[in-house]
């Protein structure tokens, strides 16, 4: 069975849908009559009420972008932090030639 896949619509496209809402249109007569859902419109919508500042409860996309590079420097720095913990407790178990002193010799 093939995949269903349809592509994205055009951002011109989703900026007529967007006034069509402001000028009164439900999200179901516009789902009615062109290609994307109910749900899609209304995300669409919503999104770009969230861009402009209308709905302070909503992230927007740049505030989506800063908080997954975020996430990704985060976890970055969690392995960095494994694997110096790692080797710091390996050097522990088995310390190098520097670690080691000659018995015998003064340290002061």
């Amino acid at each position: 069975m093939a995949e269903r896949y349809r592509a994205a619509d055009p951002p011109e496209f989703r900026r007529q849908i967007m006034e069509l809402h402001r000028a009164g249109r439900s999200f179901r007569d516009l789902a009615r009559e062109s290609e994307p859902s109910f749900d899609t419109i209304a995300d669409r919508v919503r999104q770009a009420a969230a861009d402009a500042g209308q709905r302070p409860d909503l992230p927007s996309i740049a505030d989506r972008a800063e908080l997954a590079c975020l996430r990704r420097d985060n976890h970055r720095l969690r392995q960095e932090r494994d694997i110096l913990a790692k080797a710091a407790n390996v050097r522990r178990i088995r310390p190098t030639a520097k670690d080691k002193t000659p018995s015998g010799s003064a340290n002061s």
